[in-house]
């Protein structure tokens, strides 16, 4: 184990630090890496609550813009073809500018962008508000990934990315409960408004309150030592060049390349297939999706926790992340008879069970990043991942909007999101059968 050093004071060897004394730490003493954790919950409940707008205004829009079904795919194109070119820029802006500076730039531009759709009063100026939203919104998980890997030993990782992850579902639940009720007393123009203005308020927190572990005025000497208790060498920044030809970072990209697209699929679809398939209005929403996401939520900590906890057992990383992720892509399946069931809160039920296990996959999908990159990777592979989740979202969206259009059924985009999760899982095992760590 290398030495840790601490601005401002002596090196402290981790080895010194008896097995007992680390469990008192772990138990009690210190607890700010959970503050940073509770930012970028926050954060990423700001990125979804901007870009879910769109989706729960989609028959809102289209009856006043007179879009169709492939207009409005095309204008999820568009946010995730900025979204991919955003993770070629954003995610490697990140690693060289530091988490900081980086997460608050975005931010910034992401929440300019949300205010932005506000003044749009034609196609093109919402594809040109969608793409600026998109390349903006593409910073949040490479810089909180790497925050994970700044500031959580290995062992909690997972749990902490499953908190982080959460926000998602918390933007997605409050999104379609705040945004009827401005848009039906003040107009659709005020709902992006008032989510996009939410980001300054973050901002504010973010840089009073984040620093880097190593030189953070509230963090104890005792907690730093248990944030780098398992933490490797450090190596300089790494180019992608040297992250290409790794088995590893394809696991990771392809696994991004498989799943993300369904994510996308539930969050810009769901709220039209409950008014057309159960004859929900605007202002009726909000429960069905809040359920939904409620589920989701439990399933990002849940699968989070379920690999830390099989590590604490004495499990292997290996073992505790595959085993986790095999049983949320079981539990995908039943999505498959979504589009089938009457009842409404029995196909809210079944959307509810794959979000979730969505969510819990996804979680250990982003700790596997930090588990098999050093720290100073950690943001461009995840950066690549999204680059090729983003690009997977592309290639859905215009095929579910083809579908929509041209036979009005969700039964496809179901069927292929019931079976990706286990073709991810597969393709991860074959090239990180062990989750070896990469050598770069």
């Amino acid at each position: 184990m290398q030495p840790i050093a601490k601005a401002g004071t002596s090196e402290v060897s981790s080895n010194s630090v008896t097995p007992d004394t680390m469990k008192r730490i772990g138990a009690g003493i210190g607890h700010f890496r959970w503050v940073i954790c509770t930012l970028l919950l926050f954060g990423v409940t700001k990125n979804y609550m901007d870009r879910q707008v769109l989706g729960v205004l989609k028959v809102t829009l289209q009856h006043n813009f007179g879009w169709n079904e492939i207009d409005y795919s095309n204008l999820v194109f568009a946010f995730q073809a900025a979204y991919a070119a955003g993770m070629l820029v954003v995610g490697r802006l990140v690693d060289r500018l530091g988490t900081r500076l980086g997460y608050a730039l975005a931010m910034i531009f992401w929440s300019v962008a949300s205010m932005g759709h506000a003044v749009a009063g034609s196609f093109f100026s919402f594809v040109v508000a969608r793409s600026a939203l998109g390349f903006g919104e593409s910073g949040v998980f490479p810089a909180s990934i790497k925050t994970v890997a700044e500031w959580f030993p290995q062992k909690e990782r997972a749990l902490a990315t499953g908190i982080f992850n959460a926000g998602s579902n918390f933007g997605a639940i409050l999104t379609p409960l705040i945004v009827p009720w401005i848009t039906i007393h003040y107009g659709w123009r005020m709902a992006f408004i008032f989510t996009g203005a939410l980001g300054f308020v973050w901002l504010a927190f973010w840089l009073v309150l984040y620093r880097k572990p190593e030189i953070h005025p509230r963090l104890s000497k005792a907690e730093l030592q248990y944030i780098n208790r398992d933490r490797p060498k450090a190596v300089p920044q790494v180019r992608w060049a040297r992250l290409i030809p790794h088995r590893q970072t394809w696991a990771f990209v392809l696994g991004k390349f498989t799943t993300d697209p369904i994510w996308w699929f539930l969050l810009f679809w769901i709220p039209d297939f409950l008014q057309r398939n159960h004859g929900l209005k605007l202002a009726q929403l909000g429960l069905p999706i809040m359920v939904i996401y409620v589920l989701a939520d439990v399933g990002s900590i849940a699968g989070g926790w379920l690999s830390s906890w099989m590590i604490h057992r004495g499990n292997s990383v290996n073992l505790s992340r595959k085993s986790a992720m095999l049983i949320c892509a079981v539990s995908v399946i039943p999505i498959v008879f979504a589009y089938r069931v009457e009842n409404l809160w029995a196909a809210v039920l079944l959307i509810g069970l794959a979000a979730a296990a969505h969510q819990g996959f996804s979680a250990n999908l982003f700790t596997l990043s930090s588990d098999i990159f050093p720290a100073q990777a950690v943001g461009s592979v995840v950066g690549l991942g999204g680059l090729a989740g983003a690009v997977g979202g592309m290639l859905m969206a215009k095929m579910v909007g083809y579908i929509l259009q041209w036979t009005g059924s969700y039964m496809i985009p179901f069927f292929i999101a019931g079976f990706a999760y286990l073709l991810a899982l597969a393709i991860i095992q074959t090239l990180a059968p062990r989750l070896d760590r990469a050598s770069v």
